[in-house]
Parts: C-alpha cells; sequence; structure tokens
C-alpha cells in the first residue's frame, strides 16, 4: 500500500470524530453512531482504495451503510479489507465521559478476520513479550513468563483491564498474585493498545470484550511489533453457527495476531472523539475552527505518527444534516 494511504485514511476518521463530537453528553448513542457512520461513509468515496467492509456496522439487512461486504473507496487504488468502527464508545459519547474515538483499519485483501459480534476474550502485550505467551495458560503462569521474560518482579507489572463485573474473578486473581492493576471504564481497542504503546506504563491486556474491536486491536498491534491473541466466546449454538459461517469452524481455538490482522502490510488510524488513554477529544478553538487528535500506524514502517489538527469548521464538506457543527467544541470538551 503506498504511503500517502495514511493521511487519506486519517481524513476520513477525523470527520467521523468531527461529527460524533456533536453528540457529546448530549445522552443519544444512536445520534452520535449515526452522524459518525454518515460522515465517514462519505469521506470513503475520496480514499484511493478497492476496499471492502469487512468490520464494519453490521450485516446488510441491519445497516444501512459500512455494512459487511460493501464496497468503498474510489476503486482507483490496492484491493484491500477494511475494519471500522466509526464511533468505538458511543454510550461514552451519550454521556460524556472518555476513550471514544474513531477507528479504521485498511489491509492487504483477505487480511483481517471477519469477526463475528460477540465477546473475544483477549491477551495483549508488547514487543518485548511478543511470542512468548500464550491464552491457553492460566492468569498466573502468564503473570511468571510476562515477569520473567522482562526481568522484572511481578510487583512492577501493570496488568489494563476493562472494569466489568464479568472480570470481578480475573481481577481477583491478578491482585492475588501481587501485580498492579489499571481498570479501564472504557474502550476496549484503546485498552490493548496501551499495552504495546511506549511510555504507556501498561506491560498487559487480559480479558474479554468485542471481537470487532479484538480485529481493530490486532491491525494496531502489527503495526507496534506487539502481539495478541484471542478467543471466540460465542453464547450458545445461535452464535457457534454464526463463527462457522463466517468461517471459523473451531470458535474455541486461539486466534493469533496473523489469524486477526495477517502477515502483509496494514494501516491504523485513530482519532479521539473524547480525550482518552493516549488521544485527546475534539476541541473548540474560538466559534469556527476544532482541533483533533490523531494516530495513524503502519506496518510495514512501524512508523506511530501522532496528528493535530485545525479545522476550519464552515469549508468542511459534511454531510447532508450534518453541517450545524460549529456546536461541537463546546460539547465535546464538556
Amino acid at each position: 500500500m503506498e504511503r500517502e494511504l495514511t493521511l487519506e485514511i486519517v481524513r476520513v476518521t477525523e470527520l467521523g470524530a468531527l461529527a460524533a463530537a456533536k453528540w457529546v453528553g448530549r445522552g443519544d448513542k444512536n445520534a452520535a453512531d449515526g452522524a459518525a457512520t454518515t460522515a465517514i461513509r462519505s469521506m470513503f468515496d475520496s480514499v484511493s482504495i478497492d476496499g471492502t467492509v469487512v468490520i464494519g456496522e453490521g450485516e446488510m439487512d441491519d445497516a444501512p451503510m459500512l455494512y459487511i461486504g460493501e464496497k468503498v473507496g474510489s476503486k482507483d487504488g490496492p484491493a484491500v479489507d477494511v475494519a471500522v468502527d466509526p464511533l468505538e464508545g458511543t454510550e461514552v459519547v451519550a454521556a460524556g465521559l472518555h476513550n471514544a474515538q474513531s477507528v479504521i483499519a485498511i489491509a492487504e485483501k483477505g487480511s483481517l478476520l471477519h469477526a463475528p459480534d460477540i465477546y473475544m476474550e483477549k491477551l495483549a502485550c508488547g514487543p518485548e513479550l511478543a511470542g512468548k505467551l500464550s491464552l491457553n495458560d492460566p492468569v498466573e503462569l502468564t503473570l511468571q513468563k510476562a515477569a520473567h521474560y522482562t526481568g522484572r518482579a511481578l510487583s512492577d507489572l501493570t496488568v489494563m483491564v476493562l472494569e466489568r463485573e464479568r472480570h470481578a474473578d480475573l481481577i481477583a486473581r491478578l491482585r492475588g498474585a501481587g501485580v498492579r492493576i489499571k481498570l479501564l471504564g472504557h474502550g476496549d481497542v484503546a485498552g490493548a493498545i496501551a499495552a504495546a504503546l511506549p511510555g504507556s506504563g501498561v506491560d498487559l491486556y487480559l480479558g474479554s470484550g468485542g471481537a470487532p474491536e479484538g480485529v481493530l486491536a490486532a491491525a494496531a498491534m502489527r503495526c507496534l511489533g506487539g502481539d495478541m491473541q484471542g478467543r471466540l466466546l460465542p453464547d450458545g449454538p445461535f452464535e457457534k453457527q454464526r463463527c462457522v459461517s463466517m468461517g471459523i469452524e473451531d470458535p474455541s481455538r486461539v486466534l493469533t495476531l496473523t489469524d486477526m490482522a495477517g502477515t502483509g502490510d496494514v494501516l491504523f488510524a485513530a482519532t479521539g472523539v473524547t480525550s482518552g488513554e493516549f488521544l485527546d477529544g475534539v476541541r473548540l478553538i474560538g466559534k469556527d475552527r476544532a482541533e483533533t487528535h490523531s494516530v495513524i500506524m503502519r506496518a510495514s514502517s512501524r512508523t506511530v505518527r501522532y496528528i493535530r489538527s485545525v479545522h476550519y469548521l464552515p469549508l468542511k464538506q459534511f454531510p447532508a444534516g450534518l453541517a450545524e457543527l460549529p456546536e461541537i467544541g463546546r460539547a465535546a470538551s464538556l
């Protein structure tokens, strides 16, 4: 994939974040998600790819745009898989909380896992531990291995976990082992990425979250040199059959980073809607400008770029119905 695609992709997430930010703290998660989806879909036509959505807003019958299988891009470019979450954190935006972002990953065609919208057990780590841990191990053994390979005491390790009732046993076992725990209120993709970001202070990410978000995080891990493993957690026969119908014949097997994000080039971009672990949210500057904070990564070079952009809103080409965006910064900065 051409380097020029990096800027094209981040322009898409920027517009999605600007559109969603209008709805921060307004209590309407569907409107926020719809605004981000409409904005992102409108921008894709200008991106020089022949893309197919493999992670999106749902099946064609349920999603009017960015549905699984939809063709996106100008068709004047490489054939790629597209994974997109126009708004990771719809409820976060509705409640005015942290860690909401617009996220896109693109990879060579056939590289990204077509993951069903169910839970996935996850283990993510940085380059120092890549290839040395296993999701099949008990958590206590995983921690011992991490301490051994990093040359650090268990008490010096930090594990990030989503703060959810389903993780009560995991959190108790982590505390019993003596490691530090950083609880994350929201932002499954950002949480997994933190384990591989230099300076984050996070060594491991453990627990369960959405499978589509797992694929997006795996794409970022390919760019960061980290590692991620996942295991689908289907709830009942229907979800098991859904896994099989999507090409995952054994839903119980451990999915490797290669299973989820291939071995070829990958681009990952995210723009903050509300401030979070590693991105700031949309911020109003004066009456007619807004600042966005984005990250763009590429697997082939492992370059990570952070981009701050100041947008002159009257000249932004928002889709019909999204033109009243000068209010967004005040909403997003609450």
